[in-house]
């Protein structure tokens, strides 16, 4: 365990218990083992990832703009482009539950801030929280990380997107 497992811990247990959150994955939370071995290293066995529904946001579009030496390159974020759309899933987190998922998307360590976004799920458009990279960290310096490139891939796939969707994905776009 680390600091941010506690800081995580004391949040969880403010959180309204009673309270959801619209959550917007695009990136590598959707591929579910690799998620579940991040939870696991986290001592987050507890909590388990609902199923979530098949959306699309937006007006928005994925730019390759925090450079990461975890991941050996830049890795995505969200930018707004009108016309634009970027494929995922859509939560319903618990409030409780939501210290955990901004510990996965980077918030604890202010690599990411949230940002509304529009998404159209099931016929309908609904307003959700994204994860952005901070813009104080943004940057186009580097290589685009391959093995980043290839954990949205897997992620994509494993969320059902569709295949025109993924194939841009496996270029780097």
């Amino acid at each position: 365990m680390d600091s941010h497992y506690d800081q995580v811990m004391k949040a969880r247990a403010g959180a309204d218990p009673s309270a959801t959150r619209l959550y917007f994955a695009y990136s590598t939370i959707l591929d579910r083992a690799a998620f579940e071995e991040w939870r696991s290293q986290h001592s987050y066995d507890f909590f388990e990832l609902p199923e979530g529904r098949l959306a699309e946001a937006v007006d928005v579009d994925l730019v390759y703009d925090f450079p990461s030496r975890w991941w050996g390159g830049r890795v995505a974020g969200l930018t707004d482009s009108a016309g634009q759309k970027v494929y995922g899933r859509l939560f319903e987190i618990r409030g409780q539950d939501w210290p955990i998922i901004q510990h996965k998307e980077g918030f604890v360590t202010s690599m990411c801030v949230e940002r509304p976004v529009r998404v159209r799920v099931d016929g309908q458009e609904l307003e959700a929280t994204a994860f952005v990279t901070n813009p104080r960290r943004a940057s186009a310096d580097g290589p685009v990380s391959t093995r980043f490139v290839d954990a949205l891939v897997r992620g994509a796939l494993a969320a059902g997107l569709p295949a025109d969707y993924v194939e841009r994905l496996k270029r780097g776009e």
